[in-house]
């Protein structure tokens, strides 16, 4: 397979029935792994002389992913598209010229469209339609994952059914709007017939001119909605809704002036009486995390602790682990999308090892994306299906790697977690709140230990530790990155701490063993 296709073969062709089972109870702190499909098929497509479909994405590297470790899979973009938004992302010179900064011999043919310009909730036909996705999400389902695809809860493509079925189930425009704004309004009448939609937007920016935005003050426009989600469900296990707080009452309200109904918590509950564990996943952010979870998402995007971890101090990222513990298992925590620049391309190679342990061995999702374990530095627009070459990057492969086999542990999969504090070295010694501590245990017996120095410097401290079986024994603190060990007398960890000094963005992930008492 070219290197673009990015995984390797399974060492055991035989090891995934008991992969599944292991992964048969849900994990407290699942980790999931994003696609995207539209470049996938294309690299499969060159590879095999003709158009690949979902059929053709090979057992090889999905069994790869759950060898990994990974619990869901989100296929990014697998829904049908239309001419409409294809032609807006080929014509609109600003989009252009990024392509062509991502893109080298950008071709036409590379440009398909945002794939969030959606005109039907069934998979794309170049993909091979329903059929191909129900195969794939059995092949999935083999494996002991589960599929995960996108809702788009704001907006449809300009060339949707509804525009002429149901256009009361847009915001419309006047003609004083389209001239006032004609960034944000479209005319898809005549000139003797002007019908004026407004473009899907958020409140502090233009429009996307690709999409038309819903309009959730109508009734039967929910009621419609519903039926779309019901529609995806039957073809995954959940849903990641794009820009899910655009249509609570109170957005809607500061973009549109008119205060439609609550959605969510009617939609989730009804998707949910015919598939009780279908998982949604908001992408979310002004700080209504909570408040979607309360209305029922099992995670929410946590932006904060990326933009903090990219800040670069220490303290402001361990405020952050202080939050509620509901909050932080519905977190969906991440350090690239494909909204985010590449983290190759804004971390530095050592904090961005410092930041990848932080961000995935604390409580919540660990969301992964294509690409990243590769430190491709570039980031993909959603309207491409072709991505630039990049040279893999084996150090970072290395060390996620090792990183993944950490994640597959049961006792930071399944364990309790808790935020640990640092004291200072010695009078005087202020580098001590550079650290950020974790611990996870298990039935006790089963601990690990995290430990970051997240500044450009090196750090001391006395890292204090809630084991509470150390006095009076030997303790081997097992170094799951580095493979070294250390033992240590536990009265002397249970009364002072463990001292540390760590170079810049150094870290620890200790397997924490405990002697027997004599």
């Amino acid at each position: 397979m070219s290197a673009q296709v990015e995984f390797r073969p399974s060492v055991d062709e035989h090891a995934h029935p008991s992969m599944a089972r292991e992964r048969e109870a849900a994990a407290l702190c699942p980790s999931l792994y994003q696609v995207n499909t539209r470049a996938l098929l294309q690299e499969l497509s060159s590879q095999i002389g003709k158009p690949a479909t979902l059929d053709d994405v090979p057992d090889e590297f999905l069994d790869h992913l759950a060898q990994q470790g990974h619990d869901w899979v989100w296929f990014l973009g697998v829904w049908q598209t239309g001419s409409a938004g294809r032609r807006v992302s080929r014509q609109n010179q600003e989009w252009l010229r990024e392509f062509r900064e991502i893109l080298p011999g950008l071709a036409e043919d590379d440009i398909c469209g945002s794939c969030f310009a959606i005109t039907r909730y069934e998979a794309h036909t170049d993909f091979g339609g329903n059929a191909a996705l129900d195969r794939l999400r059995d092949r999935i389902h083999f494996l002991g994952m589960k599929l995960l695809l996108d809702f788009v809860p704001n907006h449809t493509a300009l060339d949707h059914e509804w525009v002429i079925q149901h256009p009361e189930y847009y915001v419309r425009g006047t003609e004083k709007t389209l001239r006032d704004e004609p960034q944000n309004y479209i005319n898809l009448g005549g000139d003797d017939t002007p019908a004026v939609f407004a473009y899907g937007r958020d409140p502090y920016f233009d429009g996307w001119p690709d999409t038309l935005q819903l309009n959730y003050v109508e009734p039967s426009l929910q009621q419609a909605m519903i039926g779309e989600l019901q529609k995806v469900a039957k073809h995954c296990d959940g849903v990641r809704c794009d820009m899910a707080m655009l249509i609570l009452p109170e957005v809607f309200e500061r973009t549109w002036g008119q205060r439609p109904a609550p959605f969510w918590s009617q939609a989730i509950s009804t998707v949910r009486e015919s598939n009780a564990d279908f998982l949604f996943i908001a992408e979310v952010y002004w700080d209504l995390e909570w408040t979607l979870q309360q209305l029922g998402f099992n995670y929410t995007y946590d932006k904060r602790l990326y933009d903090r971890l990219r800040n670069g101090r220490a303290q402001p990222v361990r405020d952050h682990f202080r939050a509620d513990m509901n909050f932080q298992m519905k977190s969906a925590r991440f350090l690239e999308n494909h909204d985010e620049p590449r983290a190759a391309s804004v971390f530095p190679p050592e904090q961005h090892h410092a930041a990848a342990v932080l961000t995935y061995l604390c409580p919540g999702l660990r969301f992964f994306h294509e690409g990243q374990f590769q430190g491709r530095k570039k980031k993909l627009p959603v309207h491409l299906r072709r991505r630039p070459n990049e040279v893999i990057d084996s150090a970072l492969l290395e060390f996620y790697g090792e990183l993944l086999a950490c994640l597959k542990l049961r006792v930071v999969r399944n364990g309790h977690w808790s935020l640990l504090e640092t004291n200072p070295a010695w009078e005087g010694n202020w580098t001590w709140d550079c650290f950020i501590g974790f611990a996870w245990e298990f039935l006790r017996h089963d601990k690990l230990l995290v430990v970051v120095n997240f500044a450009p410097h090196q750090s001391q401290c006395y890292l204090r530790l809630p084991f509470a079986d150390l006095s009076g024994r030997s303790v081997l603190l097992d170094d799951l990155m580095s493979h070294e060990a250390f033992e240590r007398d536990g009265t002397e960890l249970s009364e002072r701490g463990l001292y540390l000094d760590l170079k810049s963005w150094g870290y620890h992930i200790f397997r924490v063993i405990v002697s027997d008492k004599d």
